[in-house]
């Protein structure tokens, strides 16, 4: 790399990725955006790539915004997001007020605590309104260095790019193998240069090297950009010193900036050694500290020498350090002593920034220190009030290093480790807890390390020890007056009870407790954990009382512990109803990783009652806000959801992969639940293809309690899908044994699901003298909120019919079997009807495609809100998009719907409504 004539340095070997760039940005230009992420080892090209960008990006007329990491600022919340946006600030009003506040708040301008999903929305609009103007680009260069709440929120953005006219690309150094990793970003690893390449740049830079050095330069930078640029200047004018021997690459390159900086006058290198503690430091203060090393007064002039020596620069009206090799180099080489005498100035010379000042004095500390340990604290404090629990984290974590007292350094950790936990960070939490001594907490203290660990390290959900440690545990704290506390140890006990099917004596010993804790009756929590720990004997006392609850709907948790246990039990209509409004909270409130779970949760119960487009939607956006928030259990669950939608709608072959993913995964180890929705989805796929032998081996598993795919509750829902299979097999007394368990539990436990469930299946399997009553019996049953019900009923009635010779009778139930699958999307039952029909004497054409099978999930979505009235922009907040994505949206909706307008779309969801 060169540069010649005052033009560009040329990029030597660097031609692919030069175009990968291009088009990145030219796609930009035409309103598809995306982001790059570019990996690369330190002195590869990847700051030489960035600045290409941004000149290419420049002279297309588009506008650039960079931030730079910088690891005197990473534990400062959203630095590296303000250094981003400060050009564009000027147009926060054209926000929408609560999106302004969102991002004043996190910028610490406003009283207010963000969450990352509602800056992340406020973000991608300021740049989405100025990109409607000129096309942006955004540059972060030395990103595993940003702060993590500027890494999450440019991740949240960059995955929305795709109908904005924004590029964004983000330059990682490869050994920090976890950022930004596991994003769904492209990425770009820049390896070393070829064997040609590598001699083009030497010869840029060392023309005149002999030809020995020159090998042995070759040799040694191995393809190292920054090395064949600066490994030449080790070489003294007496060629035979030649280089250092045995010191790493690293080292070597440092070596080279730090002899350099050895040279410059004493002003430039103390505003160098001041500068490589706080790359941060306002130019003022920066100026201060170095003439306070110094003795003498430091002006701004003593940067230039830097400048001309290659080691600083200007870029983007900021000084950097050419190369973080650079500031390394500088740090390590001013003496332990000194540095701490520059961080202890650094913090004298920040009185205005309470958080810098902290971690400076934190720098400037060698062994306990409490007042500087309360400062970083305080400092955790300030960040975790911006919705920064990244920088809380952080904070706490020091705190505890720098104070002398154990309970307090156990209290911190303690805190930090629930933070991380939130963060959905198990890596960093477990570390922390792993620091944390429990003999130094109390009760409540030991309660509360126990629910972090076992949101960290859950472990085997089937360990019934963990349940009597949590159960003991809840006991505690209900003793110490964390009553709270307590109940939150029981719902992990009580969940992992249905989770695992564990045996009803276990979930006793959860109810035991819970009968201790003086809740009232009506607490969701009380209905809940009861309902999880025991369903046979709490679940038709939950099921009696849900009905008649007048719940708070705005307690979001309570309405989720009320949503999920209706879930369980079968009761889906209360369920969904509930799970709705939790969701609508948790999207308000922007807490992804619990929507993500509420919409995977809901969306598997509510295929029955026919929503399946909008289950479709659901269980997408979970798996992608799963992915997001780092819930990798949700992902799994979200594809078992999708897995049985795609048996039921007939896609055979697409179910099983999805189920046999979802089998396979590790996280599904003794998690009965996902395995039986898998293992359920399997069975109907094979009864779909037509190999009903195969399906009953199949479903008869998830009934057998040996076996890992089996759950109690969950298989009664698949009793209709096991009837059909042994029907049409010929293997009815195959099941008898377990019909009967199920009318034995039915008699005594309430749920809606498993009635209709074996009100179908003894229908299917009676008798043909008993099948009528059989049949009336199943539809006196309020099929209102059941399509899928319903049109198996009809289909299996038809069917019924027609066998016994009632050909005209049997084609109107067929008709409406036919009908009702067609509106749900159900392939394969429809053409089982269609089949009847023939067999009846009734010709009936194929299936056409709805309009509601065309949109997208996301489009769905967007049609639902916008026929309700919500503006572009409301939508966008609802989903998290940007208003021009939701603009984009219906561009497309309405084509589809055949409709030529907003006016149009309730009219058109409606009649697809009316034909479910």
């Amino acid at each position: 790399m060169v540069r010649v004539d005052g033009q560009p340095p040329v990029m030597h070997g660097r031609d692919r990725e030069l175009a990968v760039v291009a088009d990145l940005l030219s796609d930009a230009r035409a309103a598809r955006g995306a982001a790059l992420v570019v990996r690369g080892h330190a002195g590869m090209g990847k700051t030489m790539l960035l600045s290409a960008t941004r000149r290419i990006a420049a002279d297309a007329g588009m506008m650039v915004l960079q931030t730079n990491g910088a690891e005197a600022e990473a534990a400062l919340p959203f630095a590296g997001l303000h250094q981003l946006l400060v050009p564009l600030l000027g147009d926060l009003p054209a926000l929408t007020p609560r999106l302004q506040r969102t991002l004043r708040g996190a910028f610490g301008e406003e009283d207010a605590r963000p969450d990352l999903f509602s800056v992340g929305l406020a973000v991608l609009e300021l740049l989405g309104d100025r990109a409607a103007r000129t096309p942006l680009l955004i540059l972060a260069e030395d990103a595993h260095w940003l702060d993590p709440e500027t890494l999450d929120v440019l991740v949240f953005v960059a995955r929305r790019l795709t109908v904005e006219p924004i590029a964004a690309v983000m330059a990682v150094r490869a050994q920090h193998t976890g950022v930004l990793a596991r994003t769904g970003l492209s990425q770009l690893y820049l390896g070393e240069l070829d064997d040609e390449s590598a001699l083009r740049v030497l010869g840029d830079h060392a023309p005149e090297l002999p030809p020995v050095l020159r090998g042995r330069i070759l040799a040694e930078a191995a393809g190292n950009p920054l090395a064949l640029v600066e490994l030449p200047r080790l070489v003294t004018a007496d060629a035979g010193t030649g280089l250092p021997e045995l010191l790493p690459l690293n080292e070597r390159l440092e070596t080279a900036f730090t002899d350099r900086f050895a040279q410059l006058p004493a002003a430039t290198r103390a505003v160098m050694a001041v500068f490589s503690a706080d790359a941060g430091c306002p130019l003022p203060a920066l100026l201060s500290v170095a003439g306070a090393l110094t003795g003498t007064e430091v002006t701004a002039a003593a940067i230039q020498p830097a400048i001309d020596a290659g080691l600083l620069q200007v870029q983007a009206q900021r000084l950097r350090f050419r190369h973080p090799l650079v500031r390394s180099g500088v740090y390590r080489s001013v003496g332990d002593i000194a540095r701490l005498t520059i961080h202890s100035a650094l913090a004298g010379a920040l009185p205005g920034d309470p958080d810098r000042q902290a971690w400076h004095r934190s720098a400037a500390t060698l062994g306990a220190d409490e007042t500087v340990s309360g400062e970083l604290e305080a400092t955790a404090g300030r960040a975790l009030e911006r919705g920064a629990l990244g920088a809380a984290v952080t904070g706490l974590d020091r705190a505890a290093e720098l104070t002398g007292d154990p309970a307090r350094r156990s209290s911190l950790l303690l805190r930090a480790a629930d933070l991380a936990a939130q963060l959905h960070d198990r890596r960093i939490a477990a570390q922390l807890i792993a620091k944390t001594d429990p003999e130094q907490g109390d009760a409540a203290g030991r309660g509360r390390l126990a629910l972090v660990r076992d949101i960290v390290e859950p472990g085997d959900v089937r360990d019934t020890a963990r349940i009597e440690m949590l159960c003991d545990l809840a006991l505690d704290a209900h003793v110490a007056g964390a009553t709270d506390l307590a109940a939150a140890l029981c719902w992990r006990a009580a969940s992992r009870c249905w989770w695992a099917c564990l045996p009803p004596e276990i979930g006793a010993q959860v109810t035991t407790v819970l009968g201790k804790l003086d809740l009232a009756d009506d607490d969701p929590r009380t209905l809940a954990i009861g309902a999880y720990a025991q369903p046979d004997v709490f679940g038709p006392d939950v099921l009696r009382q849900l009905p008649t609850l007048i719940p708070d709907r705005t307690d979001i948790d309570g309405m989720r512990y009320l949503g999920e246990a209706a879930l369980i039990l079968g009761d889906f209509v209360t369920g969904s109803s509930f799970m709705a409004t939790v969701a609508a909270g948790y999207r308000a409130q922007g807490r992804g990783a619990l929507l993500a779970r509420t919409l995977s949760s809901a969306g598997f119960v509510r295929l029955w009652l026919g929503y399946w487009p909008a289950v479709r939607a659901d269980t997408e956006e979970a798996e992608a806000l799963a992915e997001e928030t780092g819930e990798h259990f949700w992902v799994v669950a979200a594809r078992a959801s999708r897995a049985l939608h795609e048996a039921m709608s007939g896609n055979s072959d697409a179910a099983i992969r999805l189920a046999d993913a979802v089998l396979a995964s590790p996280l599904v180890a003794g998690v009965r639940f996902a395995a039986e929705a898998a293992q359920h989805a399997r069975g109907v796929a094979a009864n779909a293809a037509g190999r009903h032998d195969e399906a009953l081996d199949t479903l008869l598993r998830v009934f057998d309690p040996a076996d890992p795919t089996h759950h109690l509750d969950m298989s009664g829902w698949a009793l209709p899908d096991l009837a059909d299979a042994a029907v049409r097999s010929g293997r009815q007394r195959d099941i008898e044994e377990i019909v009967s368990r199920a009318r034995e539990r039915a008699a005594r436990f309430p749920s809606p699901m498993l009635h209709r469930s074996l009100a179908y299946t003894t229908a299917v399997l009676a008798a043909d003298e008993d099948a009528g009553t059989a049949f009336e019996h199943a539809f006196a049953m309020d099929l209102t909120d059941w399509p899928v019900h319903r049109a198996r009923l009809h289909l299996a009635y038809g069917t019924w019919l027609r066998r016994r010779k009632h050909i005209l009778d049997s084609r109107g139930p067929l008709r409406m079997a036919r009908d009702g699958f067609d509106a749900l999307g159900a392939h394969a039952w429809g053409q089982l009807a269609r089949e009847e029909l023939r067999a009846a004497g009734e010709d009936s054409a194929g299936r056409t495609v709805t309009s509601g099978d065309r949109l997208t999930a996301q489009e769905l979505q967007t049609a639902i809100l916008a026929a309700a009235g919500l503006s572009n922009r409301e939508i966008g907040q609802r989903l998290f998009l940007s208003h021009r994505t939701v603009s984009s949206h219906l561009y497309r909706i309405y084509p589809k719907l055949g409709i030529s307008g907003r006016a149009q779309l309730r009219t058109a969801l409606d009649a697809l409504r009316q034909r479910q």
